[in-house]
């Protein structure tokens, strides 16, 4: 599933074609994706103005000034493609291997005024879509029960100080609750543990202050390296103009079982667990 890194990478790629646009045409090419489309789906986003495209966790945002948010999820394969007349797409990034496009999977279309088509394509299906009061949108049950975003500044090692209070889950475990942090994932958790020199298999709660305001920092700067290299590019995920990312090669843990770990000065090596149903990737050697 794509992780926080490649939804952000996918909003700023559809931002500038899509803000303060109003959509023209809207055609919906099936009834469901992984739950059914909204009733009134077409008719509510024909002629509507996006006027503000926001992520939340790993979902997209589309504001309307009709008091309505579209609301998007990727689920594992989902994919967004933009054709803007007269010229190449803009990608949103620094990608490489361009993803080939299949118009049987290509379920949902947006067209703006100005000419722009955005195709939302899913071979797997399980992406969704809902439209939602933007009034209520942090009421509903999708978001409700969501922390804090992890860039944000209402995150930090405070933050973390609380939640793993007298915690005996592991970090990993701790860190993918939504509810501690929003839209984290395996990828991004398993990176800042590692070059935190943390541990996977500890206590959360027998970490100390000083760590977690570490780690705490540690995630904003993995997100943010990740988010200006385009993403991870995993399995057939793409960005925003069906091109992949790159960020997979600056993985310090993750994928690399059985090679030298990276941290300066230690000669350990990356091993892998299975924690939760994850794969969890580590120095046996650093990590304390």
């Amino acid at each position: 599933m794509p992780e926080l890194p490649e939804v952000e990478t996918v909003r700023r790629g559809l931002a500038p074609v899509l803000v303060g646009q109003r959509l023209a045409r809207v055609e919906q090419r099936r009834p469901d994706l992984r739950f059914a489309f909204p009733d009134g789906f077409v008719q509510t986003l024909t002629g509507a103005k996006i006027v503000a495209l926001e992520r939340r966790a790993k979902y997209l945002w589309a504001h309307l000034d009709r008091g309505v948010t579209l609301v998007m999820h990727l689920g594992m394969s989902g994919r967004f493609e933009i054709a803007v007349p007269g010229g190449a797409p803009e990608r949103p990034g620094d990608f490489v291997y361009a993803a080939a496009s299949d118009p049987r999977h290509a379920h949902v279309v947006f067209e703006t005024e100005a000419g722009v088509v955005v195709t939302y394509s899913d071979p797997r299906r399980f992406g969704f879509m809902g439209l939602i009061e933007t009034e209520h949108i942090h009421q509903h049950p999708w978001f409700a029960q969501m922390g804090p975003e992890p860039l944000s500044a209402g995150f930090g090692g405070a933050r973390l100080v609380q939640a793993f209070k007298d915690r005996k889950q592991t970090p990993k475990t701790l860190l993918l609750d939504q509810r501690v942090v929003a839209g984290l994932g395996n990828i991004y958790v398993c990176e800042a543990l590692h070059r935190t020199k943390i541990s996977p298999l500890v206590a959360g709660g027998t970490l100390s202050s000083r760590r977690l305001e570490a780690l705490a920092s540690m995630i904003k700067t993995v997100l943010a390296e990740a988010i200006a290299a385009g993403g991870s590019s995993l399995r057939d995920y793409a960005g925003a103009d069906g091109a992949l990312g790159y960020f997979q090669h600056s993985f310090g843990a993750y994928g690399r079982e059985g090679q030298p770990c990276p941290n300066p000065g230690c000669r350990g090596m990356i091993a892998r667990l299975v924690q939760a149903g994850r794969s969890t990737f580590y120095c046996e050697s650093c990590q304390v």
